[in-house]
C-alpha cells in the first residue's frame, strides 16, 4: 500500500550548499525530517551545479520517510548564465543590460521545459522571452 503523503514542500536551494540554517531547516524540522540527513543527500547530489538556485519539491510521509525531485534552476539564473552577467537592471523599462538571442532562449528552453506548464518549445521560448525582458534584458533575433 502507498504511503500517506504528510506534506509538500517546495523550497528553492542552492545547488551543493543545503545547511539546516533557516529557511530550510525550520520548514523540514516541522515534519520530524533529520535535516543534516536530508543537507548531506542534496549536497551530494548537486555537487555539479553548485551556486545555481535549485527549486527542490519534498514529498514527507506520515511516518517521517521523504522524497525529493530536484528541477531544474530557475530561469532567470540560466537566463543570467548564459550572459554572464551579474544580475539582471534594476529598472528594466529604461536600463538595459544585456542581449540575448532567440536561439539562446531555445537552449534555454529545452533544458528547462521539463518543469515548465507547456509541452510546446515556442511558447516556452515566449514565457522565457518575457523573463528575459523583466530583467532588463533585450531579446534579438
Amino acid at each position: 500500500m502507498a504511503k500517506k503523503i504528510a506534506a509538500k514542500i517546495k523550497v528553492q536551494i542552492p545547488g551543493g550548499q543545503a545547511t539546516p540554517a533557516p529557511p530550510l531547516g525550520p520548514s523540514l524540522a516541522q515534519y520530524g525530517i533529520n535535516i543534516s540527513e536530508f543537507c548531506q543527500k542534496f549536497n551530494a547530489q548537486t555537487q555539479d551545479r553548485q551556486g545555481l538556485v535549485l527549486p527542490v519539491e519534498i514529498t514527507v510521509y506520515e511516518d517521517r520517510s521523504y522524497d525529493f525531485v530536484i528541477k531544474q534552476p530557475v530561469a532567470s539564473q540560466l537566463i543570467k548564465k548564459a550572459l554572464g552577467i551579474e544580475k539582471g537592471s534594476g529598472e528594466p523599462n529604461r536600463k538595459k543590460v544585456g542581449k540575448i538571442t532567440r536561439a539562446q532562449l531555445r537552449e534555454i528552453a529545452k533544458q528547462k521545459i521539463q518543469d515548465m506548464n507547456t509541452d510546446d518549445l515556442e511558447a516556452a521560448v515566449r514565457m522565457l522571452e518575457g523573463t528575459a525582458k523583466n530583467m532588463g534584458i533585450e531579446v534579438v533575433d
